[in-house]
């Protein structure tokens, strides 16, 4: 009886290692997948293995098979959910765009990636919360964001040499303002719900939100707001 029991035990694993086995990738993705939903729920401290392996369908085992452990585990979470944002970033081909369709679109495209993705939001707190502890050893971070500087710094130049930007913007400076903008918004949505008495949360306030946004940003780059800026500062210079 007990070689029996045993055995209905063991059928599970062996199962799941079969899988594993013919499609080790698509086994990887899963267990990421499933990662990424527990550390977004429960923080780096609260997430179980044990509940990421439920969550994909797998096993401790496998999931020390791809990633070592857990804080490795993290790291390719961490690693994967900015590689998602910086790849739908670059098949918005901004370069065929007019520099400020270009940059509504990149401004809208951001807002709207962090609406549909709760996720992200959640694991860059809770990063943030540690003082990117884990983000700091990724070999790869550097590489995924340097074509997002590079892609922003061609969007500004194009807009200065036709006229419709600003001379001068750094383009590291604008993108963190561009996802302050947002970020801010959704990470403290329920408390400024509650502080301002409306739902911020709903369908038409995240629609003004996002327009508000795409203003605000396209409103910095006019050059006429950089001319009155200058005069302003010239103003208070002469009194």
């Amino acid at each position: 009886m007990e070689n029996e029991s045993d055995e209905r035990r063991s059928a599970p694993l062996a199962a799941t290692a079969k899988r594993a086995a013919r499609d080790p990738e698509r086994t990887r993705l899963a267990i990421l997948d499933a990662a990424t939903q527990e550390f977004a729920q429960n923080g780096f401290g609260g997430a179980r293995v044990d509940a990421v392996a439920a969550r994909a369908g797998s096993n401790k085992r496998m999931i020390y098979h791809y990633f070592g452990n857990k804080e490795n585990l993290y790291l390719a979470v961490l690693d994967e959910t900015y590689r998602g944002i910086r790849v739908a970033e670059r098949q918005l081909q901004l370069g065929d765009l007019p520099p400020e369709e270009a940059m509504a679109s990149l401004v809208q495209f951001t807002w709207n990636y962090f609406i549909a993705h709760p996720e992200f939001i959640s694991l860059l707190n809770t990063e943030n919360l540690m003082q990117a502890k884990f983000l700091k050893r990724s070999d790869r971070i550097r590489d995924l964001h340097s074509p997002l500087v590079d892609m922003l710094g061609d969007l500004l130049e194009r807009g200065a040499s036709a006229g419709v930007f600003r001379g001068g913007v750094d383009p590291v400076q604008l993108y963190v303002s561009i996802a302050a903008l947002g970020f801010f918004y959704l990470s403290n949505r329920w408390t400024l719900s509650t502080i301002f008495g409306r739902d911020l949360g709903s369908g038409a306030s995240l629609k003004k939100r996002g327009e508000h946004i795409v203003s605000m940003v396209l409103g910095y780059l006019s050059p006429a707001e950089q001319d009155a800026q200058r005069k302003s500062r010239y103003g208070r210079a002469m009194g």
